[in-house]
């Protein structure tokens, strides 16, 4: 076993954006592509000579290639373990949880989350850090800025591994050790949840129950926890086999992609309670019978009721949402006194207060909910809280939205998702809304004052660092708010994403339909933003 240097080239279009470095497979599968960005984060770390790497993806098309040429050059570059998930699967949740228990270096997660997969697909890369959590950005800039200059990558001459069966193997030095990622996660969960209480409801001929894995990665860990360990009948999870191209579906969980379990949860015998992830395990829908949870909304939810649940009865040191995400966990918060850190969209932003003790929960409104126990949004863990609020309150999902609404007021919120726009124009319109916004403030549309107008920025409460141009906010006087914003997630074009949010303190008026109540909103964020005019778009490609 040889170790080679191979002379290449830098691509110039390697920069890592909210959650690693997301491309089409083809572009992955070019010589060199995806060598030079792994060498690029060796060359950018100090210090792991020796240590542990943790190393898993999300099953989509190119995972098992990818994952055995990291081995190599994880063996050519001086680590001394890697843990590698069975099957090269690992969801993204489970591999901060694998990071933290084994105190690894860090880790490689191949995922492009609920991006679409298969030949034509898109794959993903990204770092994260010895704390589990996604690589801050002073750590990907790093990485980038090597990418642009790198000249060679190293990597061992050696056979694939049989990465099917559970054993250690040996690559040269590097101990490689195949692994059963579902168990220690499953143990993560137990440390938190009531089991018993949730075993009992999941058991329940008065109960019923369907968890939509959408042939992505958490449905291992579905069957394992739901129907094995806590008893859910057989069926309970959908479509829980990992296929590479997830089945020809998109595994983004909202209304129109998850679109099987809405039509369970709005038919004639809809269960009580369903339930979807993505792609790598860290998003999660919520939805009654007949009935739709929004991510803001639940993650309120959550933190009103964290009493309930034996892991968080301590008490909760603080939230944390991201800006576009709405208002209402702020209100839960107020009421509990306790603070909530407004960030900037992308995990990576809760780390350090998570680290720094100073919250407990997180959630962003683009479907993404968690917490302290590891340091990644966690699907899973956000359906098995459900399920324990569920079994001890004894009512259905609409009846603790409704009572929540009662003691806190509604929140009227959605986003609209204009996708694959062209870039130019998409990026026209948001410099164009960047130099306006100083002069809105004051300005009157319809009923509504515009109270301010701004491009949010965000400096961390822990290390000082300052992001800028984290979506651009106008906020009316009624307390209501429109938020512009280009997704960093998407590999063809752009995403324009909406965010509309209303307030709404008179219960009489909370069973209004969401767009509905939103509408001169809705209007309004067209006429400021010209979006139609813009994007030759008649209407969004999702709203949620």
């Amino acid at each position: 076993m040889n170790i080679r240097t191979i002379s290449t080239k830098p691509f110039t279009d390697q920069k890592p954006g909210t959650s690693g470095l997301r491309k089409a497979v083809t572009v992955f599968q070019e010589p060199h592509y995806l060598e030079n960005f792994v060498q690029s984060i060796f060359d950018s770390l100090e210090g792991y000579e020796g240590k542990t790497l943790v190393l898993g993806g999300d099953g989509r098309y190119y995972n098992r290639q990818a994952i055995q040429i990291i081995l190599k050059m994880a063996a050519a570059n001086g680590f001394g373990r890697v843990l590698v998930g069975r099957g090269g699967i690992m969801s993204t949740p489970a591999a901060s949880c694998v990071i933290r228990k084994n105190q690894a270096f860090g880790g490689i997660i191949l995922s492009a989350s609920h991006n679409p997969g298969g030949p034509e697909g898109d794959f993903g890369i990204k770092y994260n850090v010895t704390n589990g959590g996604p690589a801050p950005e002073k750590v990907t800039e790093a990485i980038y800025a090597r990418s642009q200059v790198i000249d060679a990558y190293k990597i061992l001459e050696a056979p694939d591994l049989d990465l099917d069966d559970l054993g250690k193997f040996q690559l040269g030095s590097l101990a490689v050790e195949v692994i059963d990622s579902v168990e220690p996660y499953m143990q993560l969960m137990e440390s938190l949840f009531d089991f018993d209480r949730i075993g009992e409801l999941l058991s329940s001929a008065k109960f019923g129950m369907c968890m939509d894995s959408l042939h992505a990665v958490t449905g291992p860990y579905a069957h394992a926890i739901l129907e094995q360990r806590l008893g859910a009948p057989a069926g309970t999870v959908l479509n829980g086999l990992p296929l590479e191209d997830f089945g020809g579906g998109h595994p983004d969980p909202n209304l129109v992609y998850a679109h099987d379990l809405v039509e369970i949860l709005y038919g004639e015998k809809a269960p009580d309670f369903g339930a979807a992830s993505d792609g790598d395990g860290d998003r999660n829908m919520i939805l009654g019978r007949k009935f739709f949870v929004t991510p803001s909304d639940s993650l309120a939810v959550l933190t009103a009721n964290a009493h309930l649940v034996p892991g968080y009865r301590q008490g909760l040191a603080g939230v944390a949402r991201s800006m576009p995400t709405s208002g209402a966990v702020d209100r839960v918060a107020a009421k509990a006194g306790i603070d909530c850190y407004e960030t900037p969209t992308g995990w990576k932003f809760f780390g350090n207060l998570l680290d720094a003790g100073k919250a407990t929960l997180c959630g962003e409104e683009s479907f993404g909910t968690g917490s302290n126990h590891v340091r990644e949004k966690d699907g899973l863990w956000a359906i098995l809280f459900w399920l324990n609020i569920l079994a001890v309150r004894g009512e259905s999902v609409e009846q603790i939205l409704q009572s929540h609404w009662q003691s806190y007021g509604r929140n009227f919120y959605s986003r609209h998702d204009y996708e694959e726009v062209d870039a130019a124009p998409a990026k026209e319109l948001m410099e164009r809304l960047r130099k306006e916004a100083p002069d809105l403030k004051g300005k009157q549309f319809g009923n509504y004052q515009v109270e301010y107008s701004d491009d949010f920025s965000y400096t961390d409460p822990i290390d000082g660092s300052v992001s800028q141009k984290q979506g651009l906010r106008v906020g009316f006087s009624d307390g209501s708010r429109i938020v512009f914003r280009l997704s960093g997630t998407g590999t063809k074009g752009a995403t324009l994403r909406v965010y509309l949010e209303s307030y709404e303190s008179d219960a009489s008026k909370h069973n209004q339909d969401t767009q509905a109540a939103l509408a001169p909103l809705i209007a309004i964020a067209d006429e400021i933003a010209q979006i139609r005019t813009s994007t030759g778009r008649e209407k969004p490609t999702v709203i949620t």
